[in-house]
């Protein structure tokens, strides 16, 4: 449990420190994704908590602090939920990153350390912590559908506040420019990804456990 701890505090102030750098440079103007002119400081912030990295990142920091600062963490079962989210949403964060948004982004200095820290480094850090030394039986096959509702609020969210401010977060959400038949479809995948990595973490847990009985 210490190590696992140790662990996680590690985590959770890398995840803590890459929100913050990113956060400040939002604050200051600096382009983010596909912003060429950024927008009045007030809808900048706004964007900012609206991407899916940001919101994963998050989690993980949460989450991350909440095994680390705690002798009993994730006994109920909201927090189980929010730690599979943090788990899953952080490894679709660095899959689809490295996949879908990495050949599009031109980055340097203190964007690009941000960028990286949010999209390769944490998710990197937080998965391997998880299978080395994560609590295990909280990522439980029970639970999994539940883990699924944060993600789709969060994408009904974006996908109304884009049709009315005329802004997506990804290229690949932008209904304006694909169709909503083609934005629906590549969400449909990501869903799949999403619940194939949860139900697989499931059991990789289920085994673990198994292995230190």
């Amino acid at each position: 449990m210490l190590t696992a701890r140790r662990a996680h505090l590690v985590v959770a102030l890398v995840a803590s420190a890459a929100l913050i750098l990113q956060f400040w440079l939002v604050w200051q103007g600096h382009a983010v994704l596909d912003d060429v002119d950024p927008p009045a400081r007030g809808e900048r912030v706004i964007r900012f908590f609206g991407y899916f990295t940001v919101l994963s990142n998050l989690l993980v920091a949460g989450t991350s602090w909440a095994v680390a600062l705690s002798s009993t963490p994730l006994e109920s079962r909201l927090r189980r939920v929010l730690y599979v989210d943090a788990l899953i949403g952080i490894a679709v964060t660095g899959i689809v990153h490295w996949f879908l948004l990495r050949p599009l982004l031109s980055l340097d200095g203190a964007d690009w350390w941000a960028d990286k820290l949010l999209h390769v480094v944490v998710p990197l850090l937080a998965v391997a912590a998880w299978l080395t030394v994560g609590l295990r039986g909280r990522v439980r096959r029970g639970e999994v559908g539940w883990a699924v509702i944060p993600p789709v609020l969060w994408l009904v969210y974006t996908l109304v506040r884009g049709a009315a401010t005329d802004f997506y977060p990804y290229p690949f959400l932008d209904a304006d420019a694909h169709g909503y038949p083609a934005v629906l479809a590549t969400c449909g995948a990501v869903a799949v990804l999403f619940l194939a990595l949860a139900w697989g973490a499931a059991r990789v847990d289920l085994r673990l456990s198994a292995q230190r009985s």
